[in-house]
């Protein structure tokens, strides 16, 4: 009579990892290992198998092939602002944190940023904002500019400059034989085509290239109301971005603001439709651009030229590590049935547990294929929908989940039926990310360089 032989735990088949990394590994029961393990999404909690931090491309390649060995798959991850479609899929998985590639270079006569994998925005627009230069950032200073970057990158001058990922002009990383590439348009030119916005890990990002522009300052801010002007503030802007032009950016909120110190007292605790975004041009041009939502007389104007760095906190995004979920999707366009449904789902009234409902305004270039973009060089629709839920213990989050599922049913009439990655919690078919054409090749190049599935994908290509 045999005995059936039972696999050996993750957690001891990771020990072959300790002492890689200069000693930077944390394995399960060690002193550091619950802060190395925590995202900066504080609603998750996952239990890899070890927590690696590679500071160099070399160190990177040990981790993989070790982790290889000894049966166990690898989840890159930077800040962890994108981890929730990772949830549950890590106990048999290497968290590789790349916060310890930390490069930061501004080339003021190219107009371009090399960045480690490990940088934060935050750091490079202050970097690039002190020699005049500024990049298609996100709208919070704590996000990883490699994941942002290729994930997609929806910036506040997306409609005239386009994505951040078709800003990228070179991606360096590891791939999972511990290969060392460096991809661009000339060499490995479908890898790089394939990294800039198809979503799967397609080897570990050990730092990037990509175009910066100059801008020294920039009219931005914010236009607020109390949420009860929603029934002429809503459909006053819709009307309002089917003429504006392209250098104008901006998102539309149902916000309820926290009561926390490093919000402006007047703000704490409101619930307010507010406008925020910027505009590209001269004074006397931005503010004829702006005139009709001025017109509405908003409550508070912050709208004024700034320095460019300073648009990463314009947003109010929480900075830090936070409880957090999000859902979107992408809708055609916002006719009054569909400004009607959004008021009845998260207007007053409604009942409503999320912290913001937003529609982010899209088209210009962002509507238009890039011919020499990668796997993501448009986006289709006209609004992003988004809701947000922040804070909160583990009996509130169904709540919000519920809560952003009625805002996103509300505008199912309107929706194109494509997905925008990076602001969806959910794992979501790819399928209805990008075209059969493109979702064939992303497929086929993922096979290509990990044949064998090393990488953990928060959104899995079918």
């Amino acid at each position: 009579m045999t005995q059936q032989q039972r696999p050996i735990p993750a957690r001891i088949r990771a020990e072959g990892l300790r002492g890689l990394c200069g000693g930077s590994v944390h394995l399960p029961g060690d002193p550091a290992y619950d802060m190395a393990r925590s995202p900066w999404n504080l609603q998750l909690s996952d239990h890899p198998a070890a927590v690696v931090y590679p500071a160099f491309p070399d160190e990177v390649a040990d981790v993989l092939r070790t982790a290889c060995a000894a049966g166990l798959s690898v989840a890159p991850q930077g800040t962890g602002h994108g981890a929730p479609p990772l949830h549950g899929h890590l106990t048999e998985a290497v968290l590789l944190r790349t916060s310890a590639m930390s490069e930061l270079v501004v080339d003021v006569g190219r107009r371009s940023a090399r960045v480690g994998a490990g940088v934060l925005w935050g750091d490079l627009t202050d970097a690039a904002g002190r020699v005049g230069l500024a990049a298609r950032h996100p709208s919070s200073p704590d996000v990883g500019v490699v994941g942002y970057s290729l994930g997609g990158g929806i910036g506040w001058y997306a409609r005239r400059l386009g994505l951040q990922c078709n800003a990228v002009t070179a991606v360096e990383l590891v791939l999972a034989d511990g290969t060392f590439v460096r991809a661009t348009a000339d060499d490995d030119a479908d890898l790089f085509w394939a990294l800039r916005g198809g979503a799967a890990p397609l080897g570990v990002v050990t730092a990037l290239e990509f175009d910066l522009f100059p801008l020294d300052t920039v009219v931005a801010g914010f236009l607020a109301w109390d949420w009860t002007a929603v029934d002429r503030v809503l459909p006053a802007w819709v009307a309002w971005c089917a003429d504006a032009p392209e250098e104008a950016t901006t998102a539309f909120r149902l916000l309820e603001v926290p009561s926390a110190e490093e919000f402006p007292a007047h703000l704490r605790g409101r619930r307010l439709a507010m406008v925020d975004g910027a505009v590209l041009g001269d004074d006397g041009s931005a503010a004829d651009v702006l005139a009709p939502l001025r017109a509405l007389a908003p409550e508070l104007d912050t709208v004024a030229r700034v320095a460019a760095a300073s648009l990463a906190r314009l947003h109010l995004d929480p900075e830090g590590p936070t409880p957090a979920y999000a859902s979107s999707t992408l809708v055609a366009g916002l006719p009054d049935a569909a400004i009607g449904a959004v008021i009845d789902a998260v207007g007053p009234g409604s009942g409503t547990r999320l912290a913001a409902a937003e529609l982010r305004q899209l088209g210009g270039v962002l509507s238009r294929p890039d011919p020499d973009g990668g796997a993501l060089s448009f986006l289709d629709g006209a609004f992003l929908a988004l809701g947000l839920g922040l804070e909160g213990g583990p009996e509130d989050w169904p709540q919000q989940r519920a809560a952003a599922a009625r805002f996103l049913s509300a505008l199912e009439p309107w929706a194109t039926g494509r997905h925008y990655l990076p602001m969806l919690d959910e794992p979501v078919d790819t399928r209805k990310v990008f075209p059969p054409g493109v979702h064939a090749r992303l497929s086929a190049i993922r096979h290509s360089v990990d044949p064998r599935g090393l990488f953990v994908a928060p959104h899995a290509l079918a």
